[in-house]
């Protein structure tokens, strides 16, 4: 439950004052840089600090602010989903040649079943769609749905694959499974939100 100070500062945000938000941001300093250390992974440790993310993370929010209805959704959901996407976009910025390598040993068109076109690109806008938190378009909606129903070693292998770009191999290491494992993970967790999808992608 929110602390009297945190809920005059949400009510605040919610009213349009970006002190407010500066505030609620110095408040929260510490979960959400236990959130970017969480999701940073033994790569990007060693490049980045938390703390660099979570300064660049809260210009992008100030920047954003007047653009972002943040009704009555919690603010701290949406830091996280810009935590999440800055981190994205500092793994591509490190890891692009990576991501290239891994993209020509199974790409999205491939026949291992590791493929999707479609599937696979709203896959990847549903978590890195430049737009606010708030304003995903339906498919997108229904894409991160989709993603909360899978188990989630199963959601953790699609985000490290299609997100992140690792090849299976380490994906495979990095959640203690066989190479093999995470193929086939890999693609019931694709036949799965086809399924779950339908005509939408």
């Amino acid at each position: 439950m929110s602390n009297p100070d945190e809920s005059g500062l949400i009510e605040q945000i919610r009213a349009g004052n970006q002190d407010a938000l500066v505030q609620y941001i110095q408040l929260k300093r510490n979960v959400l840089l236990a959130f970017i250390q969480k999701r940073l992974g033994t790569h990007l440790q060693k490049k980045v600090e938390p703390d660099d993310i979570l300064q660049e993370v809260s210009v992008d929010a100030i920047r954003a602010f007047d653009k972002v209805n943040v009704g009555d959704h919690d603010p701290i959901n949406w830091f996280f989903q810009l935590c999440e996407r800055k981190i994205i976009d500092t793994h591509r910025k490190f890891f692009e040649s990576q991501k290239r390598d891994a993209a020509r040993e199974t790409g999205f068109g491939d026949s291992d079943g590791e493929g999707g076109g479609g599937l696979a690109n709203l896959l990847i806008a549903s978590m890195t769609s430049p737009s606010a938190a708030f304003s995903r378009d339906q498919k997108q909606l229904k894409m991160l749905a989709a993603l909360e129903s899978l188990p989630e070693d199963q959601r953790e292998a699609l985000r490290l694959r299609y997100l992140v770009g690792l090849p299976s191999k380490e994906i495979a290491a990095k959640l203690g499974k066989s190479d093999g494992a995470i193929r086939v993970m890999l693609s019931r967790g694709l036949n799965r939100l086809q399924q779950l999808m339908g005509e939408d992608v």
